[in-house]
């Protein structure tokens, strides 16, 4: 054989062909093309959840694959829902979100040689079948809970007899709409619901042919919580709930954020209340609070993300005989002044402004060492998270396992300011907006007052404090001199606090909670990884299995996570991730699915996932990282094609 065929032989790429002598065959289309969710070997199925990856074998020659999904089979334009043209190994992961589809959603795939295209391989079928709906777990008087449902982004709870929807990130919700201003059996004994899991259709433009997609999975059927009538008493805490139970004395760490469970309704003065609020604090003397609930009837709190209750503004007689409506989330201007007990303002948590999502790889200080943590990232931008997907921060961050922080309850009142007068310090013409008092002690926002004396008396209300500065809802219509009067004659509500959270939590009403964020799992004895073998085969890892090209590799859904992050490194301890050429030099890939393709060149290599948990502020929206997972990709093996 000459130099220049041998060197022409071994410039070509791979080419997995028949030993020296044997006659040339004709190219096969791809065989067994087939979907999984972990790994190219397990069981076959033919109905799906999420959306799966897929694998078919590999042809001889081949440069790279042409794959296509489609609600018909015969794969017109209009039909097709995603395609991908430059698939360098045997499999595939599409991470946009398929729609629910019964006996019409088609896979095929064919490879592309160096002088011809194979016929599409034999078309694959399978189906997209709604998870079921989540089914009811035990829990405490007032708090709602049931089994989390696997890649489920939110569930979303139907209220059968207000009727009024809810949606959640964790797994429980609590009956604030029946016990806030509502004492009675007669409104708590017993609470009809539906429930159903969500998922947030991340990829709309994703579709090729623009196919619809729903949120949701079916609805269940009806449920029926019951809980005992309420009763007085100092209050008791009684534990934490969520995806574990975790009563006073036995402590777990939550994977999902939890609900808070306590009794009674009394002060440490002996006054009883009808309305309370939560506090979780990093420090077992109550100071440094890390999370404020909404006030709620109670007998138990779990955060909501889309708002809080609207509570009433002037008068509680109203709400005794109505369930509440809610406040959109980011709207604490709107709610009635909230105070603790020696008069510091409370925003809880549920009224914050929604979190920004994280959609590029995060600069942290786990990926480079020498950044800065929390500072937005330098990558780009991979994902499309729509406004309405993320709600109020309100999550805890990761604590230890054991331990972690501290959790009490506080009576509320809603008190009713009486009559308050002053003076204008400045002159106000017509048209200002804001007005200096010589004393605004005691005036609030919301407050309706008067200004003026008879002949030019107006009325307005006010939309902020600052000082002795009132900022008013209206402009002044009449011009005011000094020393004319200023006067509220009534107020709105002010929701305070009976008891100081330090003060309760050194009488014993303080327990623990701890959170501590799910990890996906990137292997269970064998790694979940998928592509071709050295040799030119489809294979799924095992111990000694080493890959030719990109290998796909896949992870188990984590609680609570919307987004994943996936990073890799040519060392196991310490893990320094590469970075990745497809993504702008960025240290790893963020993906919306549950699978990636990894773009690893030949050697021993190191990977590991996390979450994104949207629920979290801005900038610590991390999750747990999977432990790392080792994978070998091999060097090219070569063949002399033909001759003797």
């Amino acid at each position: 054989m000459s130099a220049a065929r041998v060197l022409l032989a071994c410039l070509a790429v791979l080419v997995l062909a028949p030993a020296a002598g044997a006659k040339p065959a004709k190219i096969a289309r791809p065989a067994k093309l087939h979907a999984f969710l972990l790994r190219a070997d397990e069981p076959r199925d033919t109905s799906f959840t999420r959306t799966p990856a897929f694998a078919w074998n590999p042809v001889p020659g081949a440069r790279k694959y042409q794959f296509q999904l489609a609600t018909s089979t015969s794969f017109r334009e209009s039909a097709i829902v995603y395609s991908a043209k430059n698939l360098t190994t045997p499999v595939a992961a599409p991470t946009l979100t398929l729609p629910w589809v019964s006996d019409m959603m088609h896979a095929r795939v064919r490879a592309i040689t160096s002088s011809s295209v194979t016929p599409w391989s034999t078309i694959y079928d399978f189906d997209m079948d709604p998870p079921a709906a989540p089914t009811p777990l035990s829990s405490y008087p007032g708090l709602l809970r049931w089994t989390p449902v696997e890649g489920a982004d939110a569930y979303e709870v139907w209220f059968v007899d207000i009727p009024k929807m809810e949606t959640v990130f964790t797994n429980v919700l609590d009956e604030r709409e029946f016990y806030t201003f509502h004492r009675t059996s007669d409104w708590t004994g017993t609470v009809r619901w539906r429930i159903r899991a969500m998922r947030y259709d991340r990829t709309p433009s994703g579709r090729q042919n623009g196919l619809p997609a729903v949120g949701y999975g079916p609805w269940s059927p009806v449920y029926s919580s019951t809980n005992p009538s309420y009763t007085g008493g100092p209050i008791q805490l009684v534990g934490t709930i969520s995806d574990v139970v975790s009563p006073l004395g036995s402590p777990s760490a939550h994977r999902l954020m939890p609900g808070f469970a306590f009794t009674g309704d009394q002060a440490l003065d002996g006054t009883s209340a009808e309305l309370f609020r939560v506090y979780v604090y990093s420090d077992r003397t109550c100071l440094n609070r890390v999370f404020t609930s909404a006030v709620i009837g109670g007998p138990a709190y779990a955060p909501r993300p889309f708002g809080t209750l609207a509570l009433p503004t002037q008068d509680v007689s109203g709400a005794r005989g109505a369930y509440l409506s809610d406040l959109a989330v980011g709207t604490q201007t709107q709610l009635p002044p909230s105070l603790t007990m020696d008069g510091d303002a409370v925003v809880p948590n549920e009224a914050l402004d929604p979190a920004t999502p994280t959609t590029a790889v995060p600069d942290d200080s786990d990926t480079d060492p020498g950044g800065d943590a929390g500072t937005p990232s330098s990558a780009p931008s991979q994902l499309s998270v729509g406004s309405d997907v993320v709600g109020a921060p309100v999550d805890l961050w990761d604590t230890e396992s054991s331990g972690g922080y501290w959790w009490t309850v506080v009576p509320v009142e809603a008190l009713s300011p009486g009559a308050l007068s002053s003076s204008l310090a400045l002159p106000a013409g017509v048209g200002a907006t804001t007005i200096q008092l010589a004393d605004a002690t005691g005036f609030a926002q919301g407050d309706v007052i008067s200004i003026g004396d008879p002949l030019n008396l107006e009325t307005t209300q006010i939309s902020a404090v600052s000082g002795s500065t009132i900022t008013l809802a209206t402009s002044l219509t009449h011009a005011h001199g000094i020393g004319e009067a200023v006067v509220r004659s009534g107020a709105n509500l002010i929701y305070r606090d009976l008891d100081l959270p330090q003060d309760a939590c050194a009488s014993g009403r303080v327990a623990r909670v701890a959170k501590n964020s799910e990890a996906s799992l990137a292997a269970a004895g064998e790694l979940f990884a998928s592509g071709l073998s050295k040799t030119g085969k489809l294979i799924a890892a095992t111990a000694k299995s080493s890959f030719y090209g990109n290998p796909l590799v896949a992870w188990t859904p984590a609680l609570g996570a919307t987004a994943y992050e996936v990073q890799w490194s040519k060392k196991g301890s310490p893990f320094t991730p590469e970075p990745d050429p497809q993504n702008g030099g960025a240290h790893g890939t963020m993906t919306l699915g549950t699978a990636a393709v990894l773009p690893l060149t030949p050697g021993t290599w190191y990977y590991r996932v996390r979450g994104f948990n949207y629920s979290l502020p801005t900038n610590a929206q991390q999750m747990s990282w999977s432990n790392p997972a080792k994978i070998v990709v091999a060097k090219p093996q070569f063949k002399v094609v033909g001759g003797k």
